[in-house]
């Protein structure tokens, strides 16, 4: 996991019970790929694996997934150890409760020191409340293991995954899609390492439709923020990668 140029992807085959996934590991920066490797399921009734994992040492690292919940629908997070160079896979931990009718999913996770980690979820109401989403942080004192609620930075944002990171002057930066009108991209940032979060920020509100979001985050050395997502807007009727170049 230290090497320079070491990148660790994961896949899936489905979202709910029953789903299956794994993950592959470059070391030339993408251009080529070992695995896959499959991620076991712990008797949990499927696992539903994106990209987001923490390294804490040269041969360990933590996987963050979303999962099936007792029901057998999508709707809880949960964290694996891999160790030994991903040779040795451990359950760690659950990271909030299980909502029967909605769900928490699709974490995004940074590591503040050793043992501080603080991960954003995907969040949404179930029943009458299936518009009806949000995004909320769980931290970790102790590398994973156990968890709290933090903070609730963004409510109502109709159902967009979260990416987050800590920015070089140690505020946190999280970006997401809005999917009520007007469409497109927002940020939040906060100077208490999550506690509490300024104004929402708009990226841009030009979208078309509501279909968009799902945005990676990174910071460029000169210290411009760099936002990738899909969008959709008038000129083009499909869909399209984007970027968004910002400076906090």
């Amino acid at each position: 996991c230290a090497h320079p140029d070491c990148a660790l992807m994961c896949a899936r085959n489905g979202l709910h019970g029953g789903a299956q996934s794994w993950f592959y590991v470059s070391y030339d920066r993408c251009h080529s790929w070992e695995g896959p490797y499959s991620l076991p399921d712990f008797n949990n009734r499927g696992v539903s694996a994106r990209t987001d994992y923490l390294v804490k040492s040269a041969d360990e690292c933590t996987i963050f997934v979303s999962g099936a919940k007792e029901n057998g629908r999508e709707g809880c997070v949960f964290s694996y150890r891999l160790s030994d160079g991903g040779a040795k896979i451990d359950f760690l931990s659950a990271i909030g409760d299980q909502n029967p009718d909605g769900f928490r999913i699709m974490p995004a996770s940074i590591k503040l020191d050793d043992n501080r980690y603080i991960t954003a979820l995907r969040c949404q109401g179930g029943g009458d409340n299936r518009t009806y989403a949000w995004i909320e942080l769980h931290t970790s004192d102790d590398a994973g293991k156990t968890w709290r609620l933090l903070s609730k930075p963004a409510t109502d944002v109709r159902g967009n995954p979260p990416a987050m990171i800590q920015l070089q002057d140690g505020r946190l930066c999280l970006v997401y899609g809005y999917r009520h009108e007007p469409y497109g991209m927002r940020a939040r940032l906060s100077e208490d390492e999550g506690i509490t979060w300024g104004d929402e920020i708009i990226l841009r509100d030009d979208a078309e439709i509501r279909d968009l979001g799902y945005p990676r985050i990174m910071q460029r050395p000169d210290g411009t923020v760099v936002v990738i997502y899909y969008y959709n807007d008038a000129a083009q009727p499909e869909r399209y990668i984007a970027s968004t170049h910002w400076k906090p």
